[in-house]
Parts: C-alpha cells; structure tokens; sequence
C-alpha cells in the first residue's frame, strides 16, 4: 500500500513494512535500520544518501557506547573481525 502514510519506498519487496520491524528498536537503531533498508528506493534520494543517513546515526550510536565507556577514542577499529570476512 504506497500513500503519505505508507510510502512505497517504506514497503519490502516481501510486503512488510520498515515501520513493521522499527517500531521495536529504540529511535536511533531504528534510524539506522529504516536507511539501509529503503536505500536507494525514495525518489530523489540516492544510495549514497541514504547509507549516508544510516552512518550518522551509527556514528551516534557508536558515540553513545563509547560514552558510557568513558572511551574518548575516536577511531573506529575492527573488533568483530569484519575485514576479514570471507578471507579464510
């Protein structure tokens, strides 16, 4: 159902809608998801843009964790191993 509620860059190619899934997270993980999730799908609005959006919101997030470690790093390292992915 595409209309100014329910846009159809909100909906799956399954149906289900962003909303569907983001109403369970907390505002800005569910920010995060919601971009990556219509990337590239809203007129007007490129790829770029929206995985733009998503990594402010991370880098809010990630802002946020460092902060309850009192980690004032601001280098993003690789602790789950994600640039080797696929390598082995």
């Amino acid at each position: 159902m595409s209309d100014k509620t329910n846009p159809s860059h909100y909906e799956l190619k399954c149906g289900i809608q962003v909303y569907d899934i983001t109403k369970h997270l907390d505002f800005t993980t569910g920010n995060v998801v919601k971009y990556l999730l219509r990337c590239g799908n809203k007129e007007g609005e490129s790829r770029l843009d929206d995985l733009s959006k998503a990594r402010w919101y991370l880098n809010q997030l990630i802002a946020d964790e460092r902060a309850k470690d009192h980690d004032n790093s601001t280098e993003i390292t690789d602790p789950a191993g994600i640039r080797n992915w696929g390598k082995h």
